[in-house]
This record gives C-alpha cells, structure tokens and sequence, in this order.
C-alpha cells in the first residue's frame, strides 16, 4: 500500500518523464497506472506534452502523508 505523498511522487516523475497523455478523452499513464476519463473541457487539451513543470509542479501534500 502507497502512502499518498509516493502516489503524489510517482504521479509527478511520470508526467516528468513523459509517460501520461491524454488520448480519446482519458488521462492515460503508461503501464498499468490506469486511466482517467476526463471532463469535456479537459478532454480537448490540444497539449500532449504534460513535461513542463506547468502541470505537475503545482501540487503538494500537506498534513499526514498516510
């Protein structure tokens, strides 16, 4: 079991990484990370490239990290 700052760490090396995009309306990771279907204003993000410290920089965790 991941507590949520590793899931919040991991989420972020992936978009670094270049390993999420968003294809047919989902937020796709690679592997078995899953996907997220997204709201139809975020569905036609005309940005694949979720590199940039822009997407994934701006989240924190605060408080117990369980």
């Amino acid at each position: 079991v991941k507590i949520k700052a590793e899931a919040l760490r991991e989420a972020q090396l992936a978009m670094l990484r270049g390993e999420v995009i968003i294809e047919e309306g989902k937020l796709r990771g690679s592997g078995s990370r899953g996907e997220v279907t997204l709201p139809p204003e975020l569905a036609n993000i005309h940005s694949k490239n979720f590199v940039h410290p822009y997407y994934w920089a701006g989240f924190t965790m605060v408080g117990s990290p369980w």
